[in-house]
Formats: C-alpha cells, structure tokens, sequence
C-alpha cells in the first residue's frame, strides 16, 4: 500500500513513500521550466508559490520580442567570453527576474510567496525578491559563491535555504 501524506500536511521537504514532498514537487517542476530555456550557456528556472499554488512561471533568455540565444539574440551568449565575466553584455533575463515579472505582467501579487529556483539568485535577482515581497527562496545548486546576495536576503528577513536531498 503506497503511504501518502495528508494535502495540509505542513512537512516541506519529507518524502512520504514515493510521493515527493512539497519541495521536491515545486523544484521538480522548476527544472522542467528551465528546458525551455533558450540560453546557450546555463539553463535556469524558477516557479513562485502562493499557498501550494503556482502562481508564476520564468526561465533565462532573451526578452519578449528578441531572438532567442540560440538564433543569435544574445551577442555574449554567442562568443566565447569566459564564464562569469562581462555579464553587463548579455541580453538575458534571469529565471527569477522573469517569473517576478510575468507575475507583473498578469496582474498577480507574489508578496509572501516562495520563490523555488534551479540555482541560488545573484545580487540583481535578490533585490528584485526582496523588493517583490517574496519571504523564502529555495535553489537546488549553487549559482555562485556571492556571499553579498545572500547576505543582502538574509538581512531583508528572506529565508534563504538549499533543498535538501531526499533520503
């Protein structure tokens, strides 16, 4: 008999049988988001929760109306600059940044969401989340040792936390 956890349980990040967790679940989603990505370099996604609800969706690549990475929108993406450098060239948006703004875009609050996101936010994506009103950030990987984005995060009373790994 397969075990099952109640629809109110208050478990985020507990496997119950084979029926994964909250967190499990909304960061699984999050990574199929990021196969749409249209970045040459990294695909990244991130999904914003409202009461175990979906309420906003975004993936890295070129702004609405811009040829995608791949068909050469993005002049950085294209070359061989190194990773990590010159990022003030690149055309892409963030997952985060998008899925706050999509948010905006329909007309749909994100204020005290959670915001599950392949990798950890950088420094611009972390002042849109503060600024958002999203209250916690859950990534699966490590974007980058930026000690100042989650220090800015933490000092903004948004919750910050790696998933965990499912036993």
């Amino acid at each position: 008999m397969k075990t099952t956890e109640p629809d109110n349980a208050n478990s985020d990040s507990v496997s119950v049988g084979s029926r994964p967790s909250w967190d499990d679940y909304f960061m699984n989603i999050a990574e199929v988001a990021a196969s749409r990505s249209n970045c040459r370099r990294r695909h990244v996604a991130a999904i914003i929760v409202r009461d175990r609800r979906i309420v906003s969706t975004g993936y890295n690549g070129t702004p609405r109306g811009v040829a995608n990475c791949f068909e050469g929108g993005c002049p950085r993406c294209a070359s061989d600059t190194p990773s990590g450098t010159a990022l003030g060239e690149c055309l892409c948006s963030h997952g985060e940044e998008n899925a706050i703004v999509q948010a905006a875009y329909h007309g749909i609050s994100v204020k005290d969401g959670t915001l599950y996101t392949t990798h950890s936010p950088c420094l611009l994506c972390a002042k849109m989340i503060i600024n958002a009103g999203i209250r916690e950030v859950v990534y699966k990987k490590q974007y980058s040792p930026d000690p100042v984005a989650a220090d800015l995060l933490r000092t903004a009373g948004v919750e910050l936390r790696p998933l965990k790994p499912t036993e």
